[in-house]
């Protein structure tokens, strides 16, 4: 019931084959020093024996213009179909690492996996972040990361949803107020 969650596609790589695509919606940030996140893929799929082999995976954002493929490559075994053609979607390479990521997603986050922990129906692939890539055009003038630019989706109980307004910032409940002339707020 902890939802709703990001939904992401996980680009995966054996050596010599074809580049997969995952959709995955239980992924996360676990620390901060040393960046870390982790994905829990059930051992039955495609992509988990891959990322097991290549021990990297890249965890691509998805956007409302991504969310077709999205759905589609979470419906669609890697076995049968090579995604990134099907869905007329880019590969992304990078020095950080032989796993290609998808070009039309905002922010590409290179995971190198650290341990394997076998859970029950899914395995955690805990993965230290080798490196992050975003498109320029989502960075506002500050060097800042504009998600509101982005159309960044959610998941919950089988539906994608668009993230919406923003609520406030980090401490804002606890920022001092300043006062006006007449004591205003």
């Amino acid at each position: 019931m902890l939802y709703p969650v990001p939904a992401v596609m996980v680009s995966c790589k054996r050596n010599n084959e074809k580049t997969n695509i995952i959709t995955i919606a239980w992924a996360g940030t676990v620390c901060s020093d040393p960046a870390m996140v982790s994905i829990s893929v059930r051992p039955e799929r495609y992509s988990h024996g891959i990322i097991q082999e290549s021990g990297e995976f890249v965890i691509n954002l998805v956007t409302e213009r991504l969310v077709n493929a999205c759905d589609w490559c979470g419906v669609r075994s890697g076995r049968d179909s090579d995604k990134f053609r099907e869905m007329k979607l880019t590969e992304y390479h990078s020095e950080l690492m032989r796993t290609p990521a998808i070009a039309e997603s905002p922010v590409n986050i290179w995971c190198k996996v650290v341990k394997t922990e076998r859970l029950g129906s899914h395995d955690l692939f805990l993965a230290e972040v080798a490196g992050v890539t975003v498109d320029d055009s989502y960075m506002d003038a500050k060097g800042r990361f504009a998600l509101e630019k982005t159309g960044l989706i959610t998941y919950s109980h089988g539906e994608y949803y668009a993230l919406g307004k923003k609520l406030g910032k980090f401490g804002y409940s606890v920022k001092k107020r300043t006062r006006g002339p007449k004591g205003e707020k």
